[in-house]
């Protein structure tokens, strides 16, 4: 008889996989920023993730052929926008090393400071919003109640809250004076209270545990294979810190420790910030006690730095460098050579590569920076967790859109 149009079809023999596309951002609470992934999704199951960068496209490195070096410090605040004193103290480590210039160690040791408190207001920010992703809302607002105390020191030492623009060729702005001082002491007596808060909302805490313990797994092998640097190489087991690898300003002379995870999880990627914070906590007790007196910039007899107002006002020297240092036709003068230097940012390796050719603006300025190294490690990272499992990867990774996307 003919087939009617009743009978069933014949049931294929394999079973076709069906799989959806769901966009996950660029404007997703979770994101916190304008970062973009295009999720595979088998179910709630990823099977692929593709990034999506270049909605904050901004030309940083560009607009650093076209700033002198004192100039793009403002530009360089706004990459990690975190911790914008971390930026400038990479930048001005690249030039100085260009032009072959040794700090003062009162310079230094205020770099340090100011870097010290970047990594600590950049991983309360991390830790807190890791938390705020999985639902720990508390814990949120008193990492960002103390991270207020730490812009009062920035707005205190450079009239400037939130991008400082602090440091320069061969100095800093100003001088630390006794209130900046007493700010970044009061912020010290509070931290250890904070931290402590912290510790007992989250460290035993099931539910956030649950959600970051065996999730996102990146091996030790795998994070030197994508170069990942910073918390995200250290909970994997890679104990490179260029801090005590390739030291610079007045590292060598404080004592800290590195900590590393070696499950290379959320949660160990977590456990490494934290850490790190009483680490930072230590070095700035001890680079308090040692602060050294004397210039935080260069002799003027360099002719680099802009003198302060007084030398200005009262020396011919002061006021004949102040007026050729500004002048569009004049400046210093510049080796014609490359080079590559880098710091140990809060995030890891952050790094500028720099043709200079012989004038005060860099003929190419590129940067290295941490979270487009690991924004790509992902989708390996992604790939057969959940969906509710994004915010817990993504919130350890740390990645920042002005950073990533330049």
């Amino acid at each position: 008889m003919p087939a009617s149009l009743l009978d069933e079809p014949e049931l294929e023999t394999e079973a076709k996989q069906a799989t959806w596309t769901l966009n996950f951002g660029p404007q997703h609470p979770a994101t916190h920023t304008t970062l973009r992934l295009i999720l595979e999704l088998d179910g709630e199951r990823i099977v692929k993730a593709t990034p999506d960068i270049g909605y904050l496209h901004s030309g940083f490195e560009k607009l650093g052929e076209h700033l002198n070096y004192n100039q793009y410090v403002t530009v360089a605040d706004r990459k990690n926008y975190i911790s914008p004193p971390m930026n400038e103290v990479a930048w001005h480590h690249t030039v100085e090393k260009l032009m072959g210039i040794e700090l003062t160690p009162r310079c230094q040791y205020i770099r340090v400071i100011i870097g010290e408190l970047s990594r600590i207001s950049d991983h309360l920010l991390c830790t807190g919003a890791a938390a705020l992703d999985l639902g720990a809302f508390t814990a949120f607002l008193y990492a960002f109640n103390l991270r207020e105390q730490i812009y009062d020191i920035y707005e205190e030492m450079s009239g400037y809250r939130f991008h400082p623009g602090y440091t320069r060729v061969g100095g800093v702005l100003y001088d630390f004076n006794d209130r900046v001082l007493g700010r970044i002491r009061t912020f010290m007596d509070n931290f250890q209270a904070v931290y402590s808060d912290m510790s007992k909302l989250l460290f035993r805490n099931r539910i956030f545990l649950d959600r970051m313990r065996g999730v996102g797994v990146l091996s030790k092998a795998d994070a030197i294979a994508y170069s990942c640097t910073g918390p995200v190489a250290r909970g994997s087991g890679v104990t490179f810190d260029i801090r005590k690898d390739a030291p610079y300003l007045a590292y060598p002379e404080l004592d800290f420790e590195v900590p590393y995870c070696t499950e290379g999880d959320c949660w160990a990627r977590f456990m490494v910030r934290m850490e790190e914070m009483q680490q930072s906590h230590h070095i700035l007790e001890q680079a308090l006690a040692k602060l050294p007196g004397g210039p935080v910039n260069l002799p003027i007899a360099d002719k680099l730095n802009l003198p302060d107002k007084l030398t200005t006002y009262n020396s011919m020297e002061g006021l004949i460098q102040h007026f050729e240092l500004v002048m569009p036709n004049r400046g210093f003068e510049t080796p014609v050579d490359e080079v590559y230097a880098a710091i140990e940012s809060p995030n890891g390796e952050l790094g500028y590569y720099l043709i200079a050719d012989g004038s005060e603006f860099g003929w190419r300025v590129r940067t290295r920076p941490p979270s487009f190294i690991h924004f790509s490690v992902f989708p390996h990272l992604i790939k057969g967790y959940m969906l509710a499992d994004v915010v817990a990867i993504l919130g350890s990774l740390s990645i920042i859109a002005a950073e990533l996307d330049r």
